[in-house]
């Protein structure tokens, strides 16, 4: 792949751990390498965090929060300094964006529109919010006065995938500073170069030393450090459900820390009969899917159909999904990149064989799409038919752009179908009979269901789900309370 001219002048990424206000390597000199899905080239090393940065990181931070120069400071202190930092994230938003896309291959022009836009969006709103939390007095009667008060946890480690690193970091630092706390963010492997720029960009915004850190590395290394460590207040992950699992006992094994897990999902979007405008549907179900070459923890992975409309909508989503640009993310006119690195390229492969052994029928995709890289971990948007509902294939997450497409008589066999799944983080409904979208929307067993819409969203309602997809939600004003504990004072006036 010839050189471009965006990354001819790009400057070099940070590559070293983040702590106390300063880059420094890790303590063991070890590194990683950031390889990018594009084309495999090794776009950086980085320092890899092993236990005694972890220490360092939590030491480092206790001070930070035990001095008081952020975790006492007026609330309106910190909504300056968390405006400021969403301010400087537009103001270098290109380099954000291109740190983004060559670390996990999302398209260039996305990077640009939506994730740095949205992570920046999302440290002003918690900014603005953070002066606006009032506390309570409890009604004991005339003889005293009780305060109830919210106050900052303490050290809070935020664990976060690679699919919206800036994204979900945002999700997880904006409420968590605002309310006080000090935080050690740990990036995926295959995304921290956008984080430790983060980090930079915190600091020149007026953020106290130590009260960021920003550790690379791998998980079995600085995340279980980090969920062993007792000197950490809360754990707040988003990831696979295997490792989210291992945090509990990691809390278990330590100081019983809070955990919250966000653990993906298997989204529905069912379709009823009485659809109305199909046209709407199929876009919403191909996008919903294929955004992020499938990457997207409440990507709508699972179509469910009613049989009078079925054939219809899945010809206008395989259509779709042969439209989409796949290719080069670095190209403005990219729709779909790379998934992340080789090893997701594999993983994805696997359930397509699976597939492909059980007689599912591919009705598109299944390969690389036409004149890909060979260098790249480029696949083609693939729809399957035919699935088992007991299938891997129909109950796993898969992430990556691989549709199951399933045929049901009725709204209640499309519900019961849905929620027939470990996971319930989100689902989808489709259909102009306004009595049906509520009896739908309620009887659906998901975190957010979405009506004659998709993958909506906004930094001021919240996100996470029930079953095996984890709990605690990220956004919204709840998150403010979940990145600060309860604390009662009572004063005897009788």
């Amino acid at each position: 792949m010839a050189a471009d001219p965006v990354l001819m002048t790009a400057p070099a990424p940070r590559h070293q751990l983040f702590i106390g206000g300063a880059f420094t390597d890790a303590a063991d000199g070890a590194t990683l390498a950031t390889v990018s899905p594009r084309d495999g080239t090794v776009t950086a090393r980085v320092a890899a965090a092993g236990p005694a940065d972890v220490d360092r990181a939590v030491q480092v931070a206790r001070s930070a929060f035990e001095r008081g120069s952020w975790a006492r400071a007026a609330p309106r202190q910190r909504k300056l300094v968390l405006l400021r930092l969403a301010e400087l994230m537009r103001e270098n938003l290109g380099e954000l964006a291109l740190l983004e896309t060559l670390d996990v291959g999302k398209p260039i022009g996305e990077s640009r529109r939506v994730d740095v836009p949205t992570a920046a969006a999302c440290f002003q709103w918690y900014g603005e919010a953070v002066d606006k939390v009032y506390g309570e007095l409890a009604p004991a009667g005339p003889d005293a006065l009780v305060q109830i008060s919210r106050e900052p946890l303490g050290v809070v480690a935020a664990v976060v995938p690679w699919n919206y690193p800036l994204i979900i970091s945002a999700w997880k630092l904006a409420p968590a500073l605002a309310m006080g706390n000090s935080v050690i963010l740990k990036p995926a492997e295959q995304s921290p170069l956008s984080a430790l720029a983060l980090a930079e960009l915190a600091a020149e915004a007026g953020l106290p030393d130590g009260v960021l850190s920003v550790l690379p590395g791998a998980g079995p290394v600085a995340g279980a450090a980090l969920g062993r460590h007792p000197g950490i207040d809360k754990i707040a992950f988003t990831g696979s459900g295997e490792t989210g699992r291992r945090f509990l006992g990691y809390s278990a094994e330590s100081n019983g820390k809070q955990v919250a897990l966000e653990c993906g999902g298997k989204s529905a979007q069912i379709v009823l009969r009485d659809v109305g405008d199909l046209e709407a549907a199929a876009t919403a179900v191909a996008w919903g899917i294929f955004y992020n070459a499938g990457q997207t923890c409440n990507a709508g992975s699972r179509l469910i159909a009613d049989a009078s409309i079925a054939d219809e909508l899945v010809a206008a989503v395989v259509q779709i999904a042969e439209s989409i640009a796949v290719g080069d993310p670095l190209q403005e006119a990219t729709q779909m990149g790379p998934l992340v690195d080789t090893a997701q390229l594999e993983r994805v492969r696997g359930y397509l064989a699976l597939a492909d052994a059980e007689g599912a029928g591919f009705l598109t995709g299944g390969g690389p799409p036409p004149g890909a890289d060979d260098a790249g971990c480029y696949l083609a948007p693939t729809v399957l038919a035919g699935v088992s509902g007991s299938s891997r294939v129909a109950r796993e997450e898969i992430f990556g752009p691989v549709l199951t497409c399933f045929t049901v008589r009725g709204e209640a066999e499309a519900v019961e179908l849905a929620n027939d799944s470990p996971f319930g983080l989100a689902a989808g409904v489709w259909t102009a009979d306004l009595s049906a979208a509520h009896r739908t929307a309620a009887a659906l067993r998901a975190g957010t269901v979405w009506v004659n819409t998709f993958d909506a969203a906004d930094v001021c309602t919240p996100f996470g789900g029930f079953k095996e997809s984890g709990y605690g939600r990220d956004r919204s004003l709840h998150a403010l309370a979940a990145y600060s504990g309860l604390k009662t004072t009572w004063v005897n006036i009788g």
